[in-house]
Formats: structure tokens, sequence, C-alpha cells
């Protein structure tokens, strides 16, 4: 195989060193350490898998420094992070097998007005470029992939089939949105005049830093006016809703069906679990973390960790539920005391 690794090259690509030789001579492929046959490389990245690591086929492990036994016949690289280093291992067999090959496809519409250069840049079949969008180099373009009129794409950027980006937001340099993302919908603004909900006019722009990557049916609305923002480095998962004027700070992560309404802000490196709601109008500090399903109703001081509905310190929060856990068997104690009491 064209890509396949030697024992060495997986080391150098890894920054990793070699503790121990295997019967392969290359490796062709990747998989978990449970599938993994003879030419592929697995990882052992969480304890909880040594059971596998210890009975695995695969050719080549990706193992933590420090870890010097192993199956028989399998080579094993040391490495400070292997998850890390197995993310090198994927990105090698992905491109390897998908090479990037610039183009505007025949059944794809780009306006005339559009500034892109054919031969840097993918546009896929279906895809519409509307006028004034710009397209840095090295980006590609997905199939049916809507690019509203003066929007900015950065270089190297990545767009999933089915990913709107509307008019007039900036996407930076290697951003990745995945299929059905949208970016820019209007924000959720009415104003009740005369028994009616009045729609007001969202004017403003939705703006992603340099490495910034959206999941699939996402969904970020343009600010009233100025820019909702998603720092550099940050990370959003699918079936998020960030809502108007929204500011995420760099190096975020926000897992599923978490909702953040108008105005609010995290700071840098927060890290929002799945399901957390939050409401309009609040800050959560730098380095942060909130835990699934809590539920913010303030701003938050930045490095805690926090749980509940309303969130909580973590270990507040578990108590609380703890105790909440305990109320039916409290109430239960409670009538019996009354009865107890009367019968006397």
């Amino acid at each position: 195989m064209a890509f396949a690794l030697s024992l060495s090259e997986l080391a150098q690509l890894t920054g990793g060193n070699i503790v121990r030789g295997g019967l392969a001579s290359s490796y062709s492929g990747m998989a978990a350490l449970d599938v993994a046959g003879a030419g592929d490389i697995s990882f052992l990245g969480n304890e909880k898998y040594r059971g596998q690591f210890l009975t695995t086929a695969a050719g080549a492990v990706i193992v933590p420094l420090g870890e010097t036994e192993g199956p028989e016949g399998t080579a094993l690289i040391a490495v400070e992070n292997p998850s890390l280093a197995f993310g090198a291992v994927v990105k090698h067999f992905a491109v390897s097998g998908r090479p990037f090959q610039p183009g505007i496809h025949p059944r794809a519409f780009v306006d005339p007005t559009a500034v892109l250069d054919a031969g840097k840049v993918r546009v896929h079949a279906g895809a519409v470029v509307m006028a004034g969008a710009s397209i840095g180099d090295g980006s590609d373009i997905g199939p049916n992939v809507v690019v509203g009129e003066d929007v900015v794409i950065g270089r190297d950027c990545k767009l999933h089939a089915n990913s709107t980006v509307r008019e007039r937001c900036v996407l930076g340099d290697r951003v990745i949105l995945q299929p059905g993302a949208v970016i820019g919908s209007d924000g959720y603004g009415y104003e009740f005049v005369d028994g009616r909900h009045m729609k007001i006019d969202q004017v403003g722009i939705v703006e992603l830093g340099d490495d910034v990557e959206i999941g699939s049916n996402t969904t970020i609305d343009r600010a009233r006016f100025g820019k909702t923002l998603v720092g550099e480095g940050s990370k959003i998962d699918n079936l998020v809703q960030l809502a108007h004027n929204v500011v995420i700070g760099k190096h975020c992560l926000v897992i599923a069906q978490t909702g953040i309404a108008g105005s609010s802000r995290l700071g840098n490196y927060v890290t929002v679990a799945a399901q957390v709601g939050m409401v309009g109008h609040v800050t959560v500090g730098d380095k942060a973390v909130l835990a699934a399903r809590t539920g913010v109703t303030r701003s938050l001081e930045g490095g805690i960790t926090y749980y509940g509905d309303p969130a909580l310190p973590f270990a507040e929060g578990q108590k609380l539920r703890a105790y909440a856990r305990r109320l039916p068997k409290l109430v239960e104690d409670v009538k019996a005391l009354k009865k107890s009491i009367e019968a006397k």
C-alpha cells in the first residue's frame, strides 16, 4: 500500500520511542484494540481497555510512557499522550486516502463576482457561492453547501455537505463545518406590539476564529448588531444552539445539545458538557467546567467545576442531589413518626 508505514516511520510520525519491535514489516491501517489485525495500528489511551490490549492482535500499539510489556509479536511505541499520537495516525491515513483535488464542479454555481482561485479551491456539485464571497486557498466546499453574499472564508477550510454560511459572516483559517451546520441564521428577536410578535432585524454577523470546528446540525445565530463570536481553537459539538451576540472564548469545548441564550459569554478554555442550558446576558469565567445538564442562571467565576440546576460548585451540587434522592425516604419517615406520635 502506497501510504503504509514502517515501524520507524510510525515512531517519527507520532514522536514516540520504539519500545519493542513486532512481526509485521509495515502497517497499512488502524483499528480498535479488540478488532485490530497484524497490519493495523492501535493505541492504549485508557486503563479500562488494558484487557483488550493484553489480547490484541494489532501489529503495533501506541502505549503510554513506561509501558514495556504487551502481546507477543506486537510492536510497542511509547508516547506521552497515546490518544493524541493516534490522531496523527488517523490523519495520515485519512489524508492519504482522500487527496485534495482543486477545481469547480460543472454542477456547482459560483457567482462571477466571487473571489477564489479555481486552481487552489475545491467546489463540489450542487454548491452555491454567491456574489462577493471570498474563499481562501486550500478550502474545500462540499456538495450542496451555500456560501452567502460577501462571506469571507479563510485558507484550508472544510465545509461539509449541506452546511450554510449566510451573508457577510467570516470564517478564519482551517475552520471545519460538519454536515448541516448553519452559520449566521437570524437571531431569535421579537417585540410584542399590538397583540403581535414583530420581528426585530438582525443585521450583525457571525465570526469564527482560526481552527474552529462546528458540529453537524449546530446553529449559530447572527448578532442583532455587531458579531456573534467563536474564538480561535474552540470546538462546538453537534446539535448546539448559540444565540445572537453570544461570545465563546478561545479553545473552549461545547458539547452536544447545549443551548446558550443571547449575549452570554464564555471565557477562554471553558468546557461545557452535554445538555447544559444558559440564560442570556451571563458570563462564565476562564477555565470553568460545566458538568452535564447544568443550568446557568447567573454569572459564574472561572476555574471552578459546576454542577446542577441552578449551577453550584460540583461538590455542593452533588450533595444537594444526594439529599434530593433521600427525600422520598425522609417523607416516609416523617409520616411514620407522625403516626407514632398521634398513636400515643
